[in-house]
């Protein structure tokens, strides 16, 4: 009998303290970039592209277990395709999309974007905004998230979409030329972020 209740205590007591460590935990969390990723989705008329893109740098601010702000930067210049086995077409895509064309890598090698808000929707659940700057151009966006809090780790996924025509990138956007047929580029496209920090 004495046997089962202290195995009783022990587990209460563990969930309690479990509990209580994740509320408590409050600090600047710094992104591990080995182990974090950003996919990006490009969608056109006839088809799509993807590939990965590099998180250069990210820190995420929880309060008493909570997600409160942050920002990341991702370097410009790691782009690249996952879907064209070719070599040949390949680096011509990716060499296009760092071209200014697209993105303009050379002048503008990161893009950057910072938490103004968070509203925790309960549970793991938040709805973020902030503003994202791309080629100089900052918009403001908002999108769901995840955030999953483990004492002194913390991992943060979230599905983004952005309209590259607010950013001036022009390349086979209807927003910019009449006529594009079959040549016309989606303005819309999707990164998949995935961000895993420590304290």
């Amino acid at each position: 009998m004495k046997t089962t209740m202290l195995t009783t205590f022990a587990i209460a007591l563990f969930f309690v303290a479990s509990s209580f460590s994740t509320k408590d935990v409050t600090g600047n969390y710094e992104a591990d970039t080995s182990q974090s990723t950003v996919a990006w989705l490009g969608k056109k008329v006839t088809g799509q592209h993807n590939g990965q893109i590099d998180l250069k740098e990210a820190n995420l601010e929880i309060k008493k277990g909570k997600l409160t702000g942050g920002s990341f930067v991702i370097d410009m210049s790691s782009i690249t395709c996952e879907d064209l086995k070719d070599e040949e077409y390949n680096q011509k895509l990716v060499g296009h999309l760092k071209s200014d064309d697209f993105f303009g890598v050379e002048k503008y090698p990161t893009s950057k974007f910072v938490i103004k808000s968070v509203k925790h929707k309960g549970g793991n659940d938040y709805e973020v905004t902030g503003d994202i700057t791309i080629k100089e151009t900052t918009e403001t966006i908002n999108f769901p998230a995840t955030v999953t809090v483990d004492g002194d780790n913390v991992k943060a996924s979230a599905k983004v979409t952005i309209d590259r025509s607010k950013f001036d990138v022009r390349y086979g956007s209807k927003s910019f030329f009449d006529d594009l047929g079959d040549k016309m580029i989606y303005d819309d496209f999707e990164l998949d972020i995935d961000i895993v920090a420590k304290n």
